[in-house]
């Protein structure tokens, strides 16, 4: 039995319909990513590294430059 024209097409259709739901969801998705991931600064100095053991701030050493 031969499908028509018509038929196809519409199913044609609705087949990029659904691929354009489903990229722009993952487009959503990674829009959101880089938010999440950015909260926690890997270049800022760790305050535990700022201070001895006594609590006392760390005077500069030759490594520190």
């Amino acid at each position: 039995m031969a499908v028509s024209q018509t038929f196809k097409k519409r199913e044609r259709e609705r087949a990029r319909r659904e691929r354009q739901v489903e990229k722009a969801k993952k487009k959503a998705e990674r829009k959101l990513e880089p938010k999440a991931a950015s909260t926690g600064d890997v270049d800022a100095p760790n305050p535990a590294d700022l201070f001895d053991e006594n609590g006392e701030p760390r005077e500069l050493d030759f490594h520190d430059f």
